[in-house]
């Protein structure tokens, strides 16, 4: 039986830690292991995890160290990482890993939609749903350990652009990427265009490290992102408000990218000058 560990890494997340935690001990695969690493949180999510998880290990400082901890702590052949407001359904693990032995892939990609409240969260909703038949733009999410500990480790000066910088190392060496034939759901709440805004330009400050070891990656992903919606044109056109809300949204985002990529090379800058 192919062994599993799952990856949850987290901070301050009560209202959703549970459900995904619960999704990953429902899961029908037999043989899971659940870890938490969990980023000095102050609120109850430790206290939440401890009553679910295998195993909680206090850890940071950011979200790609997290990962490699609780990769290096984990105990089975392949891993699987988690935010913790992902929900899978029950057959995710199992269906991952038939695609895996199917056509023997390194990484396994699993789909999301976007589900919670609001307009904002709608236009998410609408813009995830043109990269469902789009496998370039996916990123792996279940992926070998011995590759998460050589040249898949996550990179410690990214946050936001990990998951997009393993799948290019992964692409660029060879190692394959499939998308396993399920959708998993992400909870986003009800988003505000202020709380969109502060995550982007907190993920642009990653930017500038994230360019560096991809060169001509961010303008390609653009263009792929694009393509995905000129694709999708008719499914936008059915939903015209939530269409120009993505548009705008998405600009917003432009713009939080940028000011966060800003900052991130006057970072290195200043980095570089110690």
């Amino acid at each position: 039986m192919t062994s599993v560990t799952v990856v949850v890494p987290t901070r301050n997340n009560m209202r959703t830690i549970e459900a995904c935690l619960r999704s990953v001990v429902d899961q029908t695969h037999p043989d899971v292991e659940l870890i938490v690493v969990d980023n000095h949180s102050s609120d109850g999510t430790p206290q939440i995890a401890e009553e679910i998880a295998d195993r909680v290990i206090t850890a940071g400082p950011e979200r790609s160290a997290q990962r490699n901890t609780g990769v290096r702590a984990a105990t089975s052949e392949w891993v699987l990482w988690l935010d913790s407001d992902m929900i899978l359904p029950p057959r995710t693990i199992a269906l991952a890993l038939e695609t895996a032995h199917a056509t023997g892939a390194m990484g396994i990609a699993l789909p999301e939609r976007t589900i919670g409240d609001g307009f904002w969260t709608a236009c998410r909703a609408l813009e995830r749903e043109c990269y469902l038949d789009d496998p370039w733009l996916h990123n792996p999410r279940l992926v070998r350990r011995d590759y998460l500990l050589g040249d898949g480790a996550f990179h410690l000066d990214m946050s936001g652009p990990e998951d997009a910088d393993l799948r290019m190392k992964m692409r660029s060496s060879g190692a394959g990427i499939e998308l396993a034939p399920i959708i998993i759901d992400h909870d986003e709440g009800r988003l505000t265009v202020a709380d969109v805004i502060r995550k982007r330009y907190y993920y642009g400050r990653s930017i500038p490290a994230f360019a560096q070891e991809h060169d001509g990656a961010v303008t390609a992903q653009g263009r792929a992102v694009v393509k995905s919606y000129v694709r999708n044109h008719r499914r936008l056109l059915r939903q015209p408000g939530h269409a120009a809300g993505m548009v705008l949204l998405r600009a917003l985002e432009a713009g939080g990218y940028a000011l966060g990529a800003r900052r991130g090379r006057r970072d290195r800058t200043g980095q570089a000058g110690r």
